[in-house]
């Protein structure tokens, strides 16, 4: 999974827009990432298309479209913190110089 993926899965744990994504993700990292709309609204067709967003069936009269992660979404972004556990482990243990099992 990328990074950019990631974020955005945790950006619409609670119902969000896009540009509520990009100021949650820039915010979130300090403003080591930011992303341009191009790149957030593929993602979101992507993860849309997967079903691990959805859009919200809003009947405000917003025009902005908020998005909410899937119960599948969930899964994916455990997998991934897991993951991300994993490698961070390997690599404290080889940078503090440990043994690897």
């Amino acid at each position: 999974m990328t990074e950019t993926t990631f974020f955005v899965l945790l950006a619409v744990y609670k119902p969000n827009h896009g540009y509520g994504i990009m100021q949650f993700i820039e915010k979130e990292t300090n403003g080591r990432v930011v992303l341009g709309a191009g790149t957030l609204y593929g993602a979101i067709n992507t993860l849309v298309k997967k079903e691990w967003i959805a859009p919200l069936n809003d009947e405000s009269d917003s025009k902005k479209k908020e998005y909410l992660i899937t119960h599948i979404g969930k899964q994916k972004a455990e997998e991934e913190l897991q993951r991300i556990e994993q490698v961070l482990q390997l690599a404290s243990t080889v940078i503090k110089g440990g043994r690897i099992k």
